[in-house]
C-alpha cells in the first residue's frame, strides 16, 4: 500500500489567505486541517463583508469525559457577521475568542439539543459572560421543555454575583441581563435574514425531548444531530444536506467492561448514541457533501476502527473526525 503523504494548498477566506493541509487518514477518508493557529485560516467577515453561506467552527467536540484537547459540545454557525451556537459546553465562551470572536455580546440566538450537563455546563458562561461583556439585548435561546425553569434557576444561583455588579462599583444595568428562552416542539423555529433553523425530534434515550437543528442559507445547509440514536426524522430532515455533524462511538467496543457498572451500559448507548456502523448507514441514505465525527465515544477504541465503522455501514464519501477550532 502506497505511503499517504499530507498535501499543501493554498485557501483564501474573505481577505485572508492561509496555507491548509490534507492529510489523508486512510483509503477515500481525508480529514483536513488549517496549518498553525485557526485564526490565521478563518476570521469574522467585517461589517458589510459579504458571506452568502454558511461556515462552521467546531469549539467544542468533546463528551463528558474531561480531555484537554476537547471542550464541551459547542457549534459556532456563522453568516456574515452574525453568529449562532448550537449547544453550550463548558468552555463556549473562551472557545469563541479563540476562534475569533471577541464580540461574544453579538451572538444572535442558540439552540440547545437537550438539557444533559455536558452540552449546558456552558450555559451560564453564556449567559453572565456576554452581559459584562457588553451584551445590550436578550439573550435568545432556543430549547426543550424545561429550559425556562433551568434559566430561572440559573440567575437565582448567580443572585449574589448579580446584586454586587448592579449595585457595587461596576454599575452593571440590569435588564442588559436579560435572557429569553424558548421551549420548542419541532419544526420551523427561526427565519430571518437568510437563516432558516429547523428543529427535529430524536431519541436520547430517557429524555422526553431532545433535538437536532438543520440550518438552511441561500447557498449552504448543515445538519447537526445533538446526541441521538439512530433517527427516521433526521434522516428525512437531513436529505441534501451539505454537511452532516453527527455524534458516534465505536460499536466494536461496547462491552460492560469498557464502563464502571456496566451490564446496563450497553443497552444505554444503544438507547441513546449512534455507532459508527449505523451511522455509516444513516450517512448512505442521506448522502451529505461531508460527514463531520464529533461527540465522539472511542471506548479504548482508535481513529482507525472508527472509520472502519463508518464504511462498513455503506458510507464512501468524505468524512472527518473533528477537533476543536475545526472550520467547515
Amino acid at each position: 500500500m502506497p505511503v499517504l503523504r499530507p498535501v499543501f494548498f493554498l485557501v483564501t477566506i474573505g481577505v485572508t489567505t492561509a496555507v491548509v493541509q490534507v492529510r489523508p487518514v486512510g483509503p477515500v477518508v481525508q480529514a483536513f486541517r488549517p496549518a498553525g493557529p485557526l485564526v490565521q485560516a478563518f476570521r469574522p467577515a467585517s461589517p458589510g463583508q459579504a458571506h452568502d453561506s454558511i461556515r462552521v467552527v467546531m469549539l467544542g467536540t468533546g463528551s463528558p469525559v474531561p480531555d484537554p484537547q476537547a471542550f464541551g459540545p459547542a457549534t459556532a454557525i456563522i453568516l456574515g457577521t452574525r453568529v449562532f451556537l448550537v449547544d453550550a459546553g463548558a468552555g463556549v465562551t473562551r472557545q469563541l475568542a479563540a476562534a475569533g470572536f471577541p464580540r461574544i455580546k453579538e451572538v444572535e440566538a442558540t439552540f440547545l439539543t437537550h438539557l444533559h450537563s455536558d452540552h449546558t455546563l456552558g450555559y451560564p458562561d453564556l449567559v453572565f459572560t456576554t452581559w459584562i461583556m457588553g451584551r445590550r439585548s436578550p439573550l435568545v435561546v432556543f430549547g426543550p421543555s424545561g429550559l425556562k425553569r433551568m434559566t430561572a434557576r440559573l440567575l437565582d444561583a448567580w443572585r449574589e454575583d448579580i446584586d454586587l455588579r448592579i449595585n457595587g462599583l461596576e454599575r452593571e444595568t440590569r435588564q442588559w441581563l436579560a435572557v429569553d428562552p424558548r421551549e420548542i416542539d419541532g419544526g420551523l423555529i427561526f427565519d430571518e435574514g437568510g437563516i432558516r433553523v429547523t428543529a427535529v425530534p430524536v431519541r436520547h434515550a430517557e429524555w422526553k425531548h431532545a433535538f437536532g437543528y438543520r440550518f438552511d442559507s441561500p447557498g449552504r445547509s448543515i445538519t447537526i444531530s445533538g446526541d441521538a440514536a439512530p433517527s427516521e426524522s433526521l434522516v428525512a430532515a437531513a436529505k441534501g444536506t451539505d454537511v452532516l455533524i453527527h455524534e458516534v462511538y465505536i460499536e466494536s467496543r461496547l462491552k460492560p467492561e469498557n464502563r464502571p457498572g456496566g451490564e446496563r451500559w450497553p443497552d444505554y448507548m444503544r438507547a441513546a448514541h449512534t455507532s459508527n456502523v449505523e451511522l455509516g448507514r444513516m450517512a448512505a441514505r442521506i448522502q451529505p457533501s461531508l460527514l463531520v465525527l464529533h461527540h465522539v465515544l472511542r471506548l479504548g477504541g482508535t481513529d482507525a476502527e472508527l472509520l472502519d465503522g463508518i464504511r462498513a455501514g455503506g458510507y464512501t464519501g468524505k468524512v472527518v473526525i473533528a477537533k476543536d477550532l475545526d472550520v467547515f
